[in-house]
């Protein structure tokens, strides 16, 4: 903890680099202190650049320091941040120019949130702990909430809570005598496609992707990787076992008795081929019940996706062996891997846009029509229009600047840091993105595929991720459980308060005791949210589990 004249600078560490003397804050000869919850992949080069910089410790977190202290001009203090290549959320304190700077990743893979009070700025982590601070009173915000109930996440600055905002994805903002200077964003994604061969196209990947995965593995501690039965993972797999002596510690999820796909099969295919050792993590109703309470609690800034059980169980059993894990995200983004895109592609008209239906509108469970629910996403689609970007480029983009950091990356790094485990993703490393990005559509999409250079790559290095095969999606039986448990959950979701500020209590009750299995996804989402608001709006903490928490 660090306070000097008007800003204190307060961080807990998860150590991965340096562990014994990369404590923060961190600060300069000039006074210059700085706060970094993330990894700079480049830290090593940037050292390299500045060989009479005079650092004190060997953590990655030191760097944008001396670069701000080196590159800060009158008319720029924010040049420093281009420089960095990483997964990043830090918060500097310029106490000669009476500044503080909060910055994001371009691709918003770390979080960053801030309220204004009437003393100042409060900025953290994590939403609830500025509420905890007693900076903002919890208190939904009813234009957010509408857009959760029907996306199963929230866009833009505001957030669930009133009053508490996000630092946008690549967004520095400039905080000058305590108040709002200034803002700039860095953008994750340039417009533009580079024509290149298909020869020449795989041998620019395989450099780029070895490039990028090796700096994902720089720690101090052990890592390992989340490997599902998909090709995303694959790769990361497969490079990592390509860099490294030791086999690579693998965790895959399984839903055992239950419908879905099992995608054990697939993983210990490559895992085999890797010579990786393979942790097979089971996951059952009696985990989903027991867990959820617990899972809600983590996700402060809502993220209704159900993959949040799976990764808040694989995150529980790596956390005993690993410090830091590789994953997946962001190679659908980047490569095109939803049919939505296709679908979307399609000539007039056959061509369908995603995120066009709010499901618990379609099956009136709701008090009144939620019509600003598509505001965010609307904001979005016109931005990206203007960015000059193909129509497939469009798509993509659109969804790195929604989905991907309000839902699944939100997802992955709560679900991981409760247990003290860093979640890495090299598909979003800058470095790799542009290279990917960048690729015309042809190496994206082919016919009925999409991530054509991957699969193409993945077919020379490793055939047993069967990369050709038809993209399967991931699944987690959530709908199946609570239809088993709809009676007795019926009374209970629909006597929430939460849900009662939003929904009509007898049809909640109609729609559980039913438990359709067309309607998983809104059954889902209403238990959900439920839970979320008694535990981040009422400030009810329970120690049991779903029924034991909604009574």
């Amino acid at each position: 903890m660090r306070v000097h004249g008007g800003c204190a600078l307060v961080h807990t560490r998860l150590s991965i680099i340096d562990v014994a003397g990369g404590a923060q804050p961190l600060v300069a000869a000039d006074d210059v202190a700085i706060i970094v919850n993330g990894e700079i992949y480049n830290d090593p080069a940037l050292r390299r650049a500045m060989p009479n910089a005079a650092f004190v410790t060997g953590s990655d977190s030191e760097t944008p320091l001396h670069l701000y202290e080196r590159g800060t001009s009158a008319q720029d203090c924010l040049g420093f941040l281009a420089r960095l290549r990483g997964m990043y959320a830090l918060a500097l304190h310029d106490p000669a120019a009476d500044r503080v700077v909060l910055a994001r990743d371009p691709f918003g893979i770390k979080p960053l949130y801030y309220a204004e009070a009437e003393h100042g700025i409060a900025f953290a982590s994590e939403p609830q702990a500025l509420i905890a601070a007693g900076v903002v009173a919890p208190a939904v915000n009813a234009t957010a909430r509408d857009e959760l109930l029907a996306l199963q996440f929230t866009t833009g600055a505001e957030t669930a809570f009133t009053g508490i905002f996000r630092v946008l994805p690549g967004e520095a903002i400039v905080i000058e005598r305590g108040r709002i200077a200034h803002r700039r964003i860095l953008p994750a994604l340039t417009a533009g496609e580079r024509p290149v061969e298909i020869t020449a196209a795989e041998t620019a990947f395989d450099t780029a992707w070895h490039d990028t995965v090796e700096a994902h593995q720089r720690t101090d501690v052990p890592f390992g990787m989340f490997l599902s039965g998909g090709i995303d993972s694959a790769a990361v797999l497969t490079m990592m076992a390509r860099i490294n002596a030791a086999p690579v510690l693998a965790f895959t999820a399984a839903f055992p008795g239950t419908d879905v796909a099992d995608e054990r099969e697939a993983a210990r295919a490559v895992a085999a081929a890797a010579g990786a050792v393979h942790v097979e993590v089971e996951v059952t109703a009696a985990d989903f019940w027991r867990h959820l309470p617990a899972i809600a609690a983590a996700m402060d800034d809502p993220a209704a996706d159900y993959a949040i059980v799976p990764t808040y169980l694989l995150a529980r059993q790596a956390a005993r062996d690993v410090k830091v894990v590789l994953t997946g995200e962001g190679g659908d983004e980047l490569l095109a891997g939803y049919g939505r895109y296709r679908t979307a592609l399609r000539p007039w008209p056959f061509g369908k846009r995603p995120w066009r239906s709010h499901k618990l509108a379609e099956i009136d469970v709701l008090r009144v029509s939620p019509g600003a629910w598509r505001m965010g996403i609307d904001a979005i689609e016109t931005q990206v229009a203007r960015a000059g970007f193909s129509g497939l480029q469009a798509l993509q983009a659109a969804d790195c600047a929604a989905w991907l950091p309000n839902d699944l990356l939100a997802k992955l790094d709560r679900c991981l840091m409760a247990h003290g485990l860093e979640g890495r993703v090299p598909f979003l490393d800058p470095v790799m993105a542009a290279a990917a990005f960048a690729l015309p559509r042809g190496l994206k999409i082919q016919g009925n595929r999409g991530k054509w250079i991957l699969r193409q790559w993945l077919g020379r290095h490793c055939p047993a991720a069967a990369a050709l095969a038809p993209k399967k999606g991931f699944t987690v039986p959530v709908g199946a459980w609570i239809a088993a448990q709809g009676p007795r959950l019926a009374p209970l979701v629909a006597r929430q308060a939460g849900i009662a500020e939003v929904c009509r209590p007898e049809a909640v009750e109609v729609l559980f005791r039913a438990s359709e299995a067309k309607h998983g996804n809104a059954l889902w989402m209403l238990l959900f949210y439920a839970l979320w608001h008694q535990r981040h709006i009422l400030g009810r903490r329970s120690a049991g589990d779903v029924f034991a928490a909604l009574q």
